[in-house]
């Protein structure tokens, strides 16, 4: 954990001096951005207990408001694990280990970000909702048969984090850190999980200008139509 600690601690202070120099933001003006990453899920604490991570990702929206020190990030998480059952479930007659199991978690965030150059640092925070899906074993002996089925959770979820991410010549690299906690537990067991994200983010917002058209709604993200 210490060295999720300093790593916080040091986008925090970035943060502090990024703040302190002031500036005006020239990238993200009326701007939409497809932002896609590839990553893990760390469990932090007793989840380890149940969750051992594996390769996951997400994709989303960086949309800019009027300020574009500004946004929100509307972002599906689709995070994998490798799963231990460690309670029985009355429904079925052996326990799991070595499966599988997947987060598919939909998170709405909104944060602040500051512009130093081509490099961009932000924090965001809010809330999410998903599916948990847990694995389950059928056994019929006399046909010598093991059947896997999933168990399908609604969950609610929040989510703070923070991240950097540098303009080149038409996209953008980034380095993505967060924390999520699920409020329904798995086998009485907190779910808190470590994320760390990488991936490109690039500039959507001529798209979002022609289904702003085809729809027929009057102007533009970008302002290059105004409202009749």
């Amino acid at each position: 954990m210490k060295q999720f600690f300093f790593t916080f601690l040091f986008f925090s202070l970035c943060w502090t001096f990024a703040r302190a120099q002031g500036g005006v933001d020239t990238i993200h003006y009326r701007k939409v951005y497809y932002w896609g990453t590839t990553g893990m899920g760390f469990p932090i604490g007793r989840t380890k207990d149940i969750l051992s991570p594996k390769f996951s990702g997400s994709i989303g929206l960086d949309i800019s408001l009027k300020n574009p020190m500004f946004f929100v990030s509307p972002t599906l998480y689709t995070l994998s694990f490798k799963y231990k059952q460690r309670l029985v479930d009355p429904n079925f007659e052996y326990r799991i280990e070595d499966a599988n199991t997947n987060f598919y978690t939909l998170s709405f965030s909104g944060g602040i970000r500051k512009q130093m150059r081509l490099l961009n640092i932000y924090g965001f925070v809010g809330p999410g909702v998903g599916l948990t899906s847990e694995p389950r074993a059928n056994v019929f002996a006399d046909q010598k048969l093991i059947k896997m089925e999933n168990i399908n959770h609604l969950n609610f979820s929040s989510k703070i984090g923070a991240g950097a991410d540098y303009k080149f010549n038409g996209f953008f690299l980034g380095l993505e850190l967060g924390y999520l906690h699920n409020f329904r537990k798995i086998q009485d067991t907190p779910v808190n999980i470590f994320t760390v994200m990488v991936g490109l983010k690039s500039d959507i917002t001529q798209i979002g200008d022609k289904v702003i058209n085809v729809i027929g709604i009057d102007g533009s993200i970008s302002g290059k139509k105004e409202k009749k």
